[in-house]
């Protein structure tokens, strides 16, 4: 069945421009309010957001939707998507909300859903959600005595932090190391210096001062220019860059080197292997993850298990293959043991217990591996993209079975969130695979695309 709605990570857009607006978020609210009634008990949802301005928008518009079929609903305010998962299940939700675009620039918009579980919808649910969207006239609204009813809960970051804290292992303290957190001005600006100065920590704090319009605005994972500038100035230990919903995690080292996630997870399963805590057949990552990950952690006794991109799916593979550990190079590090998502805040406690440990420099902890040359590119269009193309499509699968032979890998996919075709090649021939990405991206551009 065609997706209309939902794209890799919830239902994304322009504020303001279909799907992104009031009049879906509240159809939105309907419908999923009407697909998770189930039994005779009163029915609940937690709705949580990042620090857009259009939060309030989308968020009061999902309100009204789910108060007209008879859920009651906890509005939490600016929080992290992992507390969502979290407290879905801890405050006994049968749905749980993210308003959040992650991180993408403020004028987008979007919204995550999760089951009462705590994990992110199935596609066969959000199928059974865009049925009724289509459909809005087979949604029965509550009787006026049966509307939802709606409050703040005041206590959620709280319980967060406390949560989060649980990741670092206890007795042990950050005292002595100075840490600059970058929380993007988004939905992390308090619960993460919170609990970085709960557990002893020297923070510097960055990205903490949201005005509606400037999530991600030259900060955070996706720019972490000023993280590494400031990492050197203050003379930190390591850099910490979450991004607007705060799932994400980027470490820029005491050398203002950045460090993704790749390398993150490969330093993080050298622990759990060590201690003997990593379960299931391997890590789960995606397509995108690099070949050096993948011959790292064959070398350790373990594998890498390559999934399509979007943490939801790496989740979904997680939880099949009964592994605790996956992630994205893009910095979604799922540690099952603590969370149902991507959580930059845990991921980042379990790299500075690992250098507290072993006594270790940033730098130290986190060279795990030598990556394999990698060429990435983005290119923007308009209209159908390009991929649709027949011809395209024997060009890619032409010149993917060239670097296949060799060794190397080549993706080409369009974005889920965004109208962007993207191109990694990999390969132990760094100029090969650059030239390989620069035609690919000249016959994208020449097909009437807009940059």
């Amino acid at each position: 069945m065609a997706r209309r709605y939902f794209g890799t990570d919830g239902i994304r857009g322009e504020t303001n421009k279909w799907p992104m607006t009031a009049e879906v978020a509240m159809t939105l609210g309907m419908a999923a309010g009407t697909v998770f009634k189930r039994g005779e008990h009163r029915h609940n949802v937690i709705i949580g957001k990042d620090t857009r301005r259009s939060g309030y928008l989308v968020e009061f518009a999902l309100v009204a939707g789910f108060a007209a079929v008879g859920m009651d609903v906890k509005i939490l305010g600016p929080i992290p998507t992992p507390a969502i998962g979290l407290l879905t299940r801890s405050l006994r939700a049968d749905l749980g909300v993210m308003i959040s675009a992650s991180h993408n620039g403020f004028a987008d918009n979007g919204i995550k859903l999760f089951g009462a579980d705590g994990f992110k919808l199935s596609d066969a649910q959000e199928q059974e959600i865009e049925k009724l969207l289509d459909e809005p006239d087979r949604i029965v609204r509550a009787a006026p005595h049966e509307i939802g009813l709606v409050k703040s809960f005041e206590d959620s970051r709280g319980r967060y932090v406390e949560f989060a804290k649980g990741a670092f292992p206890r007795g042990m303290s950050l005292e002595g190391l100075r840490v600059v957190v970058d929380c993007a001005n988004g939905a992390a600006y308090k619960t993460a210096p919170w609990a970085l100065y709960e557990l002893g920590a020297d923070v510097v704090e960055i990205g903490v001062n949201p005005n509606g319009s400037n999530i991600n605005a030259g900060c955070g994972s996706t720019d972490t220019r000023l993280l590494k500038q400031t990492v050197l100035e203050r003379r930190a230990d390591i850099g910490i860059a979450l991004d607007g919903d705060a799932d994400r995690l980027i470490i820029i080292d005491e050398k203002g080197h950045e460090i993704d996630g790749d390398q993150i997870i490969a330093g993080i399963a050298r622990d759990m292997i060590a201690d003997q805590t990593l379960r299931g057949p391997g890590v789960v990552t995606t397509i995108m993850s690099n070949l050096g990950l993948e011959r790292y952690l064959t070398d350790q006794g373990s594998s890498l298990i390559r999934t399509g991109v979007g943490d939801r799916q790496v989740v979904a593979r997680m939880r099949e293959e009964d592994c605790n550990l996956g992630g994205e190079q893009s910095g979604h590090i799922v540690l099952m043991d603590y969370a149902t998502t991507g959580d930059g805040l845990v991921s980042a406690l379990r790299v500075l217990s690992s250098m507290v440990t072993r006594g270790r420099t940033a730098s130290e902890t986190l060279s795990v591996f030598t990556p394999s040359p990698q060429v990435l590119k983005n290119i923007r269009y308009s209209g159908a993209s390009p991929l649709t193309d027949p011809d395209m499509q024997a060009q890619v699968k032409k010149v993917e079975d060239m670097l296949t032979a060799s060794g190397g890998r080549l993706v080409v996919r369009t974005s889920g969130t965004e109208p962007v075709v993207r191109l990694m090649a990999e390969g132990d021939d760094p100029r090969k695979i650059t030239q390989i990405v620069d035609e690919l991206a000249a016959t994208l551009q020449s097909r009437r695309l807009v940059g």
